[in-house]
């Protein structure tokens, strides 16, 4: 079976899964990507140019699946896996799950939610007449970067975060309180298999970084609205991570990433579940339907170690795998020793992330303490 990939930069979802799962399935692994210097044995191709995409593969030969994890990736793959005639997702759920403000009127459309939103063009004043809070962000950000929660002077935040973004859409939308959540779900085109969701436990606004995501038993209710949301959107091949907030109304949806969970969350996700989550993703891109998801008694923690101010890092543990009582841990440093932070009050201010697995969270939370404690980062 022939497998082509694309891919941006390298990531551990990538590098750590999905290679590995498509060589346990067998399939001959091309990666197509326009950095070709940061993938060994890559081909070089303007991955965001779907006819340039199909162009590489008709010359490379035939594939079985074209796939791709890449957040910005997502419409071009989907096109060049329909013009072959393969599984994949519709590129037009690709586009209303990316763009933030599309997401929201086809939702608004369908009749599932209703949530103020206002999209700026470039240059575009900001919207007068909105009620504070509110929340600025990219239309297509990721990484939590430039999405700040507003109280007063919204013109000036939007003036402040077009310095950094010029010529980017912004969307303003009505700030959504209560708990944030995740649905993970993974459909086969026929149906859609919910594998399970996180709590999720953020920084200190203004700024929204996700600092800690815990295995959350499911709600039915919070998963048919949810679901209900995707089938509006079109969304139902693949792995798919929605992240929604517990209002008072009811659920209410942040964000549709038309791919797998990150931030090593996709990892814990197979680690709770005792399945192959990335073996399981790729078979639906390879024309299978998706098996019935097993009940876990298991409970799981991913923690994001934040970096707290700037300054070198000095002392750090390193890529580590550790039993401690009935608890499964594993430390991945996404920094080295010797770098030097700058803030960004985003996900880019990760060091690295802990995930643990273990039998209740009175347990796992022990384990992360301890181990944190004996193994600090250290910042000069």
């Amino acid at each position: 079976m022939r497998l082509y990939l694309t891919a941006l930069k390298p990531t551990d979802s990538v590098t750590d899964g999905f290679l590995p799962a498509a060589r346990a399935l067998g399939c001959e692994v091309t990666i197509l990507t326009d950095r070709p210097e940061r993938h060994p044995h890559a081909v070089a191709c303007d991955v965001r140019d779907p006819r340039a995409l199909i162009d590489t593969v008709e010359q490379l030969g035939r594939p079985d699946a074209i796939f791709s994890n890449s957040d910005h990736l997502q419409a071009e793959t989907a096109l060049a896996a329909a013009y072959f005639g393969l599984p994949g997702k519709d590129w037009r759920a690709c586009v209303a799950a990316k763009n933030k403000f599309l997401m929201r009127r086809k939702l608004a459309e369908a009749g599932i939610e209703h949530v103020r939103s206002v999209r700026l063009a470039p240059g575009e004043p900001a919207p007068e007449g909105m009620p504070y809070p509110v929340v600025l962000k990219p239309r297509e950000g990721v990484a939590s970067e430039d999405v700040m929660l507003v109280e007063r002077d919204l013109a000036g935040t939007v003036a402040e975060v077009r310095k950094r973004r010029p010529g980017e859409a912004l969307v303003v939308e009505e700030y959504l309180e209560g708990a944030l959540r995740t649905l993970e779900t993974l459909g086969d085109g026929e149906e859609i298999r919910v594998l399970g969701g996180f709590e999720t436990t953020l920084g200190e606004l203004p700024y929204f970084v996700e600092e800690r995501l815990d295995w959350a038993p499911r709600h039915e209710r919070h998963e048919a609205h949810v679901l209900d949301a995707l089938r509006a959107l079109g969304v139902g091949f693949g792995a798919c991570h929605t992240e929604y907030v517990v209002t008072a109304g009811g659920p209410r949806l942040v964000e549709v990433n038309y791919r797998v969970i990150g931030d090593h969350c996709d990892f814990l996700l197979g680690d709770v579940l005792g399945i192959p989550v990335f073996e399981w993703i790729l078979r639906t891109h390879l024309g299978e339907r998706v098996p019935a998801v097993p009940g876990t008694s298991a409970y799981g923690s991913a923690v994001s170690l934040v970096a707290d101010r700037p300054g070198t890092i000095k002392e750090a543990p390193g890529h580590e795998s550790v039993t401690l009582g009935e608890v499964r841990l594993r430390h991945r440093p996404l920094r080295e020793v010797g770098e030097v932070v700058s803030l960004t009050h985003t996900n880019r201010d990760y060091l690295g992330v802990v995930r643990a697995v273990g039998p209740d969270r009175e347990r796992v939370d022990a384990a992360v303490e301890g181990y944190r404690a004996s193994r600090p980062w250290v910042i000069e």
